[in-house]
C-alpha cells in the first residue's frame, strides 16, 4: 500500500502552483512563482549588448543567475558574493541552458537577456521552480520588447517547464518537497518542451543503483506533471499585463490540490 505523503497529495500530484505578475516594476518582466512552500522571484532585464566573445555574430545571448536568499532555509544561508558554490553555479547553468533552448538567439539580435532567480523560500525543487517561473517571465519580456518596437518578432520558439520526480521507500513520487527529497533513494530533475521532448535530465541514485525500468517509470510520471505546469504557464501568460507596472497582479493561476 502506498505510503501517504505529508501534505496528503497522491503520488502523481503536483504541489499547488501560484504566480503573481511584476512584483519588480523596474525589470522588463518579473514573476513571483510558487510551488507549494517553495517560492522564487524570477526577473528578466535587457542588456543592449552581448558578451565580448559574442560580438559581431549577429546573434544574442541569455544569461541566468540563481541565489538562495539568506532566510530562505531553516538555517540562514550566507550570501554568496565573491565566490559561488559549486551547487549555485551548476543550477544557474542549468537554468540558462534550459531557457536558451527555448529561443532563436539569432532573432534576438546582438542583445542579452539577463534572468535572475532568487529563492525566497526553499522547500525542494528550487531549480525546477526557477526554470518554470523564469520561462513565463521570459515569454512576457519578449512580448513587451515587441510592443516597444525593440523586436520585430518574438524569438521564442518553444515552451519549457521543469519538475522533480524521485523514489522514496520504493515508491515513485512527483514534485518532491524537502521532507521527501532529503530521504529519496533516487532524485531526478526533468526539463521538457511542449512537444514532450526532453531538454535536460539530472538524476542520481543516492544509495543503491536502480534499473532502467525505474528511470522510464519516473519519466512517465514526470510528463503529465510537466504538461500541467505548461498549462498553468499558458494561463498565466493569458492574463499578463502589457507592461511592468510594479503592482502585484495575481494571475489566479493555480494547479494542484488547492485549486479554487
Amino acid at each position: 500500500m502506498p505510503t501517504p505523503r505529508n501534505d496528503g497529495r497522491s503520488a502523481d500530484e503536483l504541489r499547488p502552483v501560484g504566480l503573481e505578475w511584476d512584483p519588480m516594476g523596474f525589470a522588463l518582466s518579473s514573476v513571483f512563482f510558487s510551488a507549494g512552500r517553495t517560492r522564487v522571484l524570477c526577473s528578466v532585464c535587457l542588456d543592449p549588448e552581448v558578451p565580448r566573445w559574442r560580438r559581431g555574430s549577429g546573434s544574442g545571448w541569455l544569461s541566468a543567475e540563481y541565489r538562495l536568499l539568506p532566510a530562505s532555509t531553516p538555517s540562514r544561508q550566507g550570501r554568496e558574493l565573491m565566490k559561488l558554490s559549486g551547487r549555485t553555479q551548476e543550477i544557474q547553468r542549468l537554468i540558462g541552458r534550459s531557457l536558451r533552448a527555448s529561443l532563436d538567439l539569432a532573432g534576438l539580435g546582438e542583445r542579452t537577456l539577463l534572468v535572475d532567480c532568487d529563492v525566497l523560500q526553499a522547500d525542494a525543487g528550487t531549480r525546477t521552480a526557477s526554470i518554470t517561473g523564469a520561462w513565463v517571465a521570459l515569454a512576457a519580456a519578449l512580448e513587451r520588447l515587441q510592443q516597444q518596437g525593440v523586436l520585430a518578432a518574438s524569438p521564442l520558439r518553444q515552451q519549457v517547464s521543469a519538475v522533480s520526480v524521485g523514489l522514496l521507500d520504493g515508491q515513485a513520487l512527483l514534485d518532491l518537497d524537502y521532507s521527501e527529497d532529503s530521504r529519496a533513494e533516487v532524485d531526478l530533475n526533468v526539463v521538457m518542451d511542449e512537444q514532450g521532448r526532453l531538454l535536460e535530465i539530472q538524476g542520481t541514485a543516492e544509495g543503491a543503483p536502480f534499473p532502467r525500468s525505474r528511470l522510464d517509470a519516473l519519466l512517465d510520471l514526470a510528463e503529465p506533471g510537466l504538461r500541467a505546469l505548461q498549462e498553468a504557464q499558458r494561463q498565466a501568460l493569458a492574463v499578463a499585463p502589457t507592461t511592468a507596472t510594479g503592482q502585484r497582479v495575481s494571475s489566479a493561476t493555480r494547479v494542484g490540490q488547492s485549486d479554487p
